[in-house]
């Protein structure tokens, strides 16, 4: 919940860095609803690709104030962030929940970015990779083969924190969902990338992409600004 339009200029800031100097990775910015439209249409045609934070699971009816896939696609979004860990805690979003916004999404033509990750209590349990392989399990419909999607690996207790797991931490679970993914999706689980979410910043963005099946990342609070964020554009 960032951004106003006096903040349009950041997001152009970046689109005319990365036209002038192409990056190696795929880019997209999600803003808030009310932003899509005009971002779309300020960024039209650039290297940067809009995306929404969330939809709902409806497709459409009696639901004031949710708003449904096809609307943000119309508005100009070509992917959208589901299962974010704010909405799992803050709303209480499940993986089913997560499962039928992923449907919706789909039907919409949204490429899903599809959230999960533990709690510092359940890591401290030893359960870590047991819960997220049972999120990757519960969001991820059938649906998704031969399909475009990603999933964020996001450690609950890494965002807005400023705390990071240890490169063998995030080795290690995203070993563990790449395992889930294909064990869940063939072929399909086997494509998809893997990002990481939790902390992202220019100071630690080259050794985090280099990991194993890391396959981006998911930035928070370092997209705000294009300072921050094209130097994590250029780690990749």
């Amino acid at each position: 919940m960032n951004g106003l339009e006096a903040q349009l200029g950041e997001a152009e800031s970046i689109a005319a860095a990365l036209a002038s100097e192409p990056a190696r990775a795929r880019v997209a910015l999600c803003p808030p609803a009310t932003l899509i439209s005009r971002m779309a249409d300020r960024l039209s045609g650039g290297p940067v690709e809009i995306g929404a934070q969330d939809i709902a699971a409806e497709a459409s009816g009696a639901y004031t104030g949710d708003i449904a896939a096809a609307m943000v696609r119309d508005a100009g979004a070509r992917l959208v962030i589901l299962g974010h860990s704010e909405r799992r805690t803050l709303h209480g979003e499940d993986d089913a929940l997560v499962a039928r916004k992923t449907l919706a999404a789909l039907a919409a033509g949204l490429e899903p970015i599809v959230c999960v990750g533990e709690t510092l209590e359940e890591r401290k349990a030893g359960h870590a990779e047991a819960v997220v392989r049972g999120q990757v399990e519960g969001s991820l419909p059938l649906a998704l083969q031969g399909q475009a999607f990603s999933v964020a690996y996001e450690p609950v207790w890494a965002i807005g924190t400023g705390l990071t797991p240890s490169s063998a931490e995030i080795e290690a679970m995203h070993a563990a969902i790449r395992a889930a993914l294909v064990e869940r999706l063939g072929e399909t689980g086997r494509r998809a990338p893997i990002l990481y979410g939790g902390s992202v910043k220019p100071g630690n963005a080259a050794e985090i992409l280099a990991l194993p099946e890391v396959g981006g990342a998911l930035v928070g609070g370092a997209s705000l600004k294009a300072a921050d964020f094209l130097p994590i554009v250029r780690a990749v």
